[in-house]
């Protein structure tokens, strides 16, 4: 009964709201929108009163007109990608027009973007008390980044890793923690399940993303287990302008096998503007790769289809629904290189993925705009037919192997429902004081199975939450953000609490003081990883799970300084961020007698670990034509007590695969708007790995210590412009890993160990391509 009274007063207040704006008062108001550089009007930017629903876009020539607005003193509002936000004050008087013209400022840099990952409510970068770094879809065309994982490597605090020679399976570590704790969302939803994380930031085409939004540490909290590292918000093309944009890309690796990507884009909007879809699709082809001449492949073939939309439609000006959805298909082969099925080859892995995801997002904003309301719906279906297998010796093992060849079958089911009600308080204690209160369910089952290996995973979670949140405007200069989220997860005896706080002071208006504590939890269930199965020594090695598993608990701080200062040339700054993070509980890989299969390796609780580092960005634009970015982060990542990660070697405390020091740079040029050239740069220092024995090369078991890496990376790309049909012609080409700085000491032949891999994702590659887009 409380339920209905509060939506019955909800909707009497929106009535009545909407029946007050409705009155006639004949107050108008109109003019254009141009560009500072150019000159030149600037259609689809949006003109709003601040504070109210009441707004429009100006049309392709410019121009807009409101009509009947409110009487009295408001703040008019002109904002659109790209540009400096516009205010201007305005006096609306009864059956009066009045004319206001814009003209807007390009950015320099994107230093003041609206993110939503920090909070779950809008906000500017620098007013949020959480960092949140984003990464544009410009960024990842600047780079050459073919999908979000080649993407991700040029975002401080960031590392992608490649962790398989034969199914090149890429994981992304977050302040120097495994990709268990790092968690993917696709559009605020995580529905990027375990097993999908396993190849879904390869099968996420970068055509597909209009940002990605960076939370890393403990400030994450906020989104429940696995976001221990932080939080990766994938958020998809949203139409906001008519445009399109079509693709080909050829790249030769090592000037020798051909990748071929084709994408397109288009958005559409109607009339009214109240209605709008993007699409976009995808089509990667690429060879095998082998680097060693053993007839082995580094770099799997790949054949990739995606296509998905984003569509929204507004009912009103107070409404929103949007709606999203993406199939992606992926074959992947990896291993002898011969053309027979994968059984037959000596070692290989091949994978059959239909990824289908979807989103259903409702909202409604209503008292005057102090609060709103959203209902979420998420979900993620996954089949995959998979084989990984070596060809036997023996002729009875021949026998019994192509008898029951070890093909196996796998189905994972993602599903998220959640509301969230927002509500504004104007006046709270001398300040200003945004409350959010919200629930959510995930459910996620996966089933997986090999017979042949007598293998499996059986899986289903279950996590119900809650969480509430006090973003505190204390007062302009500090913001104190309070929030607690308690989840009841299938797998954990009892309901957990995981509380966050965050202190942003701002220094005048160039510099924030943030401070941030909140503590987290990883469930006892299958992770990415532990998935995988590997080859090492002449069989296969694979995970399980120790019997009374229990949740793995964190305890995270971390500081930080962003200063900026800007004149009327250029801008220039830095970020510094320490980071402390504390694991009860910490999970590690013990390892147990092998079988007839392979190696096999039980995830235990050991005592605890410490995670620490220090990561520093650098930024510069001059005068929007040369633009330097750059992140670089030094850290340890240690357990409290040594762990056994090879059986009868010595024990050690620090993590495998995990470098103390790694990196990104990025320069780029643009003294037009036709031409382009971007150079960049990721580093990667010395990692300890473990190195199983059986192939020719390696006949020990052992531990080893890579080199450090550093891949260079130029694209260039001139624009010619096709006036007749207002569109652009782009021609583009470059080279990634100039110097090939690409792992030599590759195992060879079947019983490699095929975890021993390291270093960047492909040899030095020369690419051309094509595009053909609005202007």
């Amino acid at each position: 009964m409380k339920m209905i009274r509060h939506l019955f007063v909800i909707l009497c207040l929106l009535g009545i709201s909407e029946a007050l704006w409705a009155q006639k008062t004949d107050a108008n108001v109109f003019g254009d929108v141009k560009s500072e550089q150019s000159g030149e009007h600037i259609p689809f930017v949006s003109i709003y009163l601040e504070g109210t629903t009441l707004g429009i876009t100006t049309d392709h020539t410019g121009h807009y007109l409101l009509v009947n607005l409110p009487v009295g003193e408001h703040t008019l509002v002109a904002k659109s990608m790209g540009y400096e936000i516009a205010r201007q004050k305005i006096k609306v008087e009864s059956g009066k027009t009045i004319e206001v013209n814009f003209v807007l400022k390009e950015q320099v840099m994107s230093l003041d973007d609206v993110v939503v990952t920090g909070t779950k409510t809008f906000k500017r970068k620098t007013e949020s008390p959480v960092i949140v770094n984003v990464l544009e879809s410009k960024a990842l065309d600047q780079v050459q980044a073919c999908n979000i994982s080649e993407g991700l490597r040029f975002q401080p605090g960031l590392r992608v890793e490649t962790d398989c020679q034969t199914c090149n399976y890429t994981q992304l570590r977050m302040n120097g923690l495994g990709g268990g704790y790092s968690q993917i969302l696709i559009n605020g939803r995580p529905i990027f399940s375990p097993l999908t994380g396993l190849y879904g930031m390869e099968q996420i085409p970068a055509n597909m993303v209009e940002r990605i939004e960076v939370v890393r540490g403990g400030g994450s909290a906020l989104y429940g287990s696995s976001a221990i590292g932080g939080t990766v918000n994938v958020i998809t093309k949203i139409p906001s302008q008519p445009s399109y944009d079509f693709g080909v890309t050829t790249q030769f690796i090592d000037g020798k096998e051909s990748d071929v990507i084709m994408n397109g884009n288009i958005s559409m909007l109607n009339q009214k503007r109240n209605a709008g879809a993007s699409i976009y699709v995808n089509r990667r082809t690429r060879s095998a790769f082998d680097a060693n001449g053993d007839n082995y492949s580094e770099l799997p073939e790949l054949k990739n289809n995606s296509f998905g939309a984003n569509l929204f439609y507004k009912p009103s000006e107070n409404q929103k629904l949007e709606l999203s959805f993406t199939s992606l298909h992926e074959y992947r082969y990896g291993g002898e290189i011969v053309d027979r099925a994968a059984h037959l080859a000596k070692q290989s892995e091949e994978r059959t993925h239909d990824v289908l995801m979807a989103g259903l997002d409702y909202q409604i904003n209503f008292n005057e705009d102090n609060s709103s309301f959203i209902a979420y719906a998420a979900g993620q279906y996954t089949e995959r037919d998979h084989y990984t297998g070596i060809y036997p010796d023996d002729q009875d093992e021949i026998d019994l192997h192509l008898s029951n060849p070890p093909y196996g079958d796998t189905e994972n089911t993602t599903l998220q429902f959640g509301t969230q009600l927002n509500h504004r308080l104007n006046d709270f204690l001398g300040g200003k004081n945004v409350l959010t209160v919200g629930t959510e369910y995930v459910y996620d089952d996966v089933l997986d199975s090999i017979p042949r290996y007598s293998y499996g995973t059986d899986q289903t979670t279950k996590n119900f939450g809650g969480f509430f949140q006090s973003d505190w405007e204390v007062r302009k200069n500090l913001n104190f953000l309070a929030g607690l989220r308690v989840d009841k997860h299938n797998l954990v005896d009892k309901a957990i609490l995981s509380p966050r706080l965050s202190l942003l002071y701002k220094y005048k208006t160039n510099t924030q003081l943030r401070l941030t504590w909140g503590t987290g939890f990883r469930a006892p269930q299958a992770f990415d990883s532990d998935m995988h199965i590997a080859f090492a020594g002449g069989g296969i090695s694979r995970i399980i799970l120790a019997d009374g598993l229990k949740e793995e608990r964190s305890n995270s701080l971390s500081g930080s300084i962003n200063y900026d200062k800007a004149t009327e040339k250029w801008i220039a700054g830095f970020t510094l961020e320490g980071f402390y993070t504390k694991l009860d509980d910490a999970f590690y890989l013990e390892p147990l007698e092998a079988d007839e299969f392979g190696d096999r390796f039980e995830k235990r609780n050991g005592s605890g670990a410490k995670v620490q580092g220090v990561t520093l960005e650098l930024r510069a634009n001059y005068n929007r034509k040369a633009q330097f970015e750059a992140g670089f982060t030094l850290q340890s990542s240690k357990f409290d007590e040594a762990v056994e990660n090879i059986d009868g070697l010595e024990a050690k405390r620090e993590f495998l695969r995990t470098p103390e020091k790694y990196g990104y740079a990025s320069l780029s040029f643009t003294p037009s708007s036709k031409f382009n050239a971007t150079l960049s740069s990721v580093y990667t220092g010395p990692m300890l790995l473990a190195h199983f024995g059986g192939a020719p090369e390696q006949s020990i078991d052992e531990y080893k210590k890579s080199d450090s890496f550093t891949e260079l990376n130029l694209k260039l790309s001139y624009t010619f412009k096709l006036k007749q049909v207002d569109s652009g012609l782009e021609l583009f080409g470059g080279i990634k890993n100039i110097t090939n700085a690409y792992q030599d000491d590759f195992d060879s032949g079947k019983n490699r160990d095929s975890n021993y891999v390291y270093g960047p994702g492909s040899p030095r590659t020369f690419y051309i391509g094509v595009r053909l887009k609005s202007w």
